[in-house]
């Protein structure tokens, strides 16, 4: 139970956290500064949440103490009625509020993302597909005002892609999308298809959260990197230069590549900002499997191979298999329409959440 003795507790943590930020040792390493602002943003706010709580049951004592005081005035009586009406609407969004701030923050919401979207089975219609699924996103992105930029793109004969990734820039960017990774099925009628059957083909798509230098060490010794010439539909050159770069991190078998910047320095960043994506999403998959109760906090398992969606473009039909949600606006969601879901799965995430902190 939250009382005004945890208040003090939680207010003495930030006095502490506002002199550990002030000194060199701390305020010189990034690692160390970035780890003590996040835990001062995650106990501000609970701060906040639970001066919010405890101002609600302060006032719904004294209202009580009011109404229960035989002597009380019938004016008085009748304003403490009121608060009492206003404390029983306003204690449960806020009780609630003190839960959710009491989940330990994800230290990767805020960061920037890379999205990497793969043709599945179904040949050229998984291809199609694939394509669908880049220009859903990017719309959406430019609906939220999000910045956005291909890396690396292979495009299919049919005027999809077998291939495709990209950076998104933007506030809460991982946040927003963490749980679009997985297994996206779609089923249609192909423009090719004489006898109107429906066809069911799928594209795989990874959310990777951009890691920094301090969260991942990448020895020059462990790579090796290539350069090529970039390829455009049909595999005919697009420039005369070897600009484009593949980098293999040999320990771990990772290929990353970038052809979409005309300049070779510009995809060798880029495709150092990929790998040390992957190898970072890697190292924090680990670091959950081990972790069991943090894995029944997840909405699904993140995993490329789980089914996580269907597109049924007959009946205008998005289902996500995780929560059970069935949404007809698929044509609109198609057009970047995502909050819908996007909210759906982050308020499942939080009860979730919320329910594994109420069972410690």
């Amino acid at each position: 139970m939250i009382d005004h003795s945890y208040l003090e507790q939680l207010q003495a943590k930030l006095g502490e956290l506002e002199t550990r930020m002030s000194q060199p040792e701390v305020s010189a390493d990034p690692r160390k500064m970035q780890e003590c602002m996040r835990d001062y943003s995650h106990q501000k706010k609970l701060a906040a949440c639970a001066q919010t709580v405890l101002d609600l049951v302060d006032a719904k004592a004294e209202s009580e103490a009011i109404l229960a005081d035989a002597g009380s005035d019938g004016e008085l009586r009748e304003m403490a009625e009121m608060e009492l009406a206003e404390v029983a609407e306003k204690l449960p969004q806020a009780e609630r509020d003190m839960m959710v701030a009491l989940i330990p923050p994800d230290p990767t919401d805020s960061r920037n993302v890379i999205i990497e979207i793969r043709a599945g089975t179904g040949g050229d219609e998984a291809g199609l597909f694939c394509g669908d699924l880049y220009r859903m996103y990017t719309r959406y992105f430019d609906i939220k005002g999000w910045k956005h930029r291909m890396i690396d793109v292979s495009p299919s004969e049919s005027g999809g892609y077998k291939e495709v990734s990209f950076t998104v820039e933007g506030e809460d960017v991982y946040k927003s999308l963490k749980h679009e990774g997985g297994t996206h099925r779609v089923q249609r009628v192909p423009q090719t298809e004489t006898q109107g059957r429906v066809h069911t083909s799928a594209a795989t798509v990874a959310v990777l959260a951009e890691a920094e230098e301090v969260d991942i060490e990448v020895r020059t010794e462990d790579l090796r990197i290539d350069t090529y010439r970039a390829q455009g539909a049909g595999g005919q050159h697009v420039n005369t230069t070897d600009s484009a770069i593949r980098i293999t991190h040999i320990p771990t078998g990772v290929v990353v590549q970038c052809q979409d910047e005309r300049s070779q320095h510009k995809n060798k960043a880029a495709a150092m900002k990929v790998l040390r994506a992957r190898l970072y999403d890697d190292q924090q998959r680990k670091l959950a499997a081990e972790q069991a109760s943090e894995r029944k906090s997840m909405v699904g398992s993140g995993d490329r191979s789980e089914k996580i969606r269907t597109y049924n473009f007959p009946q205008n039909r998005l289902t996500d298999h995780r929560i059970n949600l069935t949404l007809y606006k698929l044509d609109r969601v198609m057009q970047g329409d995502l909050d819908e879901i996007l909210n759906a799965l982050y308020e499942h995430d939080v009860e979730l959440r919320i329910k594994q902190q109420m069972e410690k």
